[in-house]
């Protein structure tokens, strides 16, 4: 009985021994724990219930067939379930005096009536939604790891949760009013009852705390007392900022000619057609590496024509109307843009 016993223990050793090798031999090959959780991250979505928000737009009756822009097929699993990434809905704000984040941590800034707020990364990446007021008016403030997107919208009375889903490896958004799905890159609607609807966006620049101080001195900072145990100083995404790695499939990357995480931003105005599973209207990117050599650069766009340059202050690409008033653009890795928009310019 004792040799069955230590023959049972010696195998159960044995087995979590190469379980440990295993694993860790799989940690190295991503290139550290970070890495590792990110690429395999996706894998918890068999613990969690994913079709939640799909079920709940059925519930309204919908037909998904005919109230969806997009093919169904590539609204994929991310990993955490609906909000289980969750929003800020109830941010607070330091001071500059107050803030425990540097001068270097980079920010989403936007200035809505005179009002100044930045957003530190390091809490977005986390987050990646803020359902805010600025200036009397309500905001939704999004950003996606995933595709280095910041897109700031007008809300309303709703306000705006992570879904869980992506699109082309990118945040999907949904309306808490309505369940609406919405890709953050195009703030457009593509699953529910406001399938097509194009959300009013607010100006946003992605700079760098320091950088936004100088240009905005009374701008409050998001605070990290945003009722969750984070750790915001962190990067949660081990290399991925800068690596080759896309972790979701993604179309169109043989029109890309730069690295991937190469830094674009983009402008892009939708049209009145509602092609399916591809954006109708105007749009053009700018590479940040080109531009920072360019005085300006003046391009087509719809009816009219903008002028892009590169903002030193601010260390990133401003695109205005040729009477100086802010077209809202976005930043983003360099394979978004030909995933979302196609042939880049």
């Amino acid at each position: 009985m004792n040799m069955k016993k230590k023959t049972v223990a010696s195998t159960v050793l044995c087995s979590v021994s190469l379980l440990g090798v295993g694993l860790i031999s799989l940690v190295l090959q991503a290139g550290g724990w970070e890495d590792f959780k990110l690429r395999y991250y996706s894998l918890t979505q068999y613990f969690h219930n994913q079709a939640q928000e799909l079920e709940v737009i059925r519930k309204q009756n919908l037909d998904l067939a005919e109230q969806t822009r997009i093919e169904l097929g590539q609204l994929l699993n991310g990993g955490p379930p609906k909000d289980g990434i969750p929003s800020v809905d109830n941010p607070r704000f330091d001071t500059p005096e107050m803030t425990p984040f540097g001068r270097e941590e980079r920010v989403i800034g936007i200035v809505v009536n005179g009002e100044a707020k930045a957003y530190p990364i390091g809490i977005m990446n986390w987050h990646e939604i803020v359902n805010d007021t600025v200036g009397g008016s309500n905001v939704t403030v999004s950003y996606c790891p995933l595709c280095d997107t910041i897109v700031a919208v007008e809300r309303g009375s709703t306000t705006y949760g992570v879904s869980g889903k992506l699109y082309q490896s990118c945040l999907v958004m949904y309306d808490r009013a309505d369940e609406t799905l919405y890709a953050q890159p195009w703030a457009l609607g593509i699953v529910g009852a406001n399938v097509d609807r194009e959300l009013d966006r607010v100006p946003a620049v992605k700079t760098t705390l320091g950088q936004w101080l100088d240009a905005y001195p009374e701008s409050q900072i998001l605070s990290t007392d945003t009722g969750y145990n984070r750790d915001y100083q962190s990067y949660p995404y081990g290399s991925y900022y800068t690596n080759d790695d896309i972790i979701f499939p993604v179309r169109n990357q043989d029109e890309r000619s730069l690295h991937p995480k190469a830094i674009v931003s983009y402008i892009w105005e939708a049209d009145d057609q509602t092609p399916h599973n591809k954006f109708s209207g105007d749009s053009h990117q700018f590479v940040h590496e080109q531009m920072r050599s360019a005085e300006s650069q003046i391009v087509e766009f719809g009816d009219r024509q903008v002028r892009a340059q590169w903002d030193s202050a601010l260390e990133t690409v401003v695109v205005e109307e040729l009477d100086g008033t802010i077209v809202p653009s976005s930043t983003a890795f360099a394979f978004v843009y030909p995933s979302f928009f196609a042939k880049p310019n």
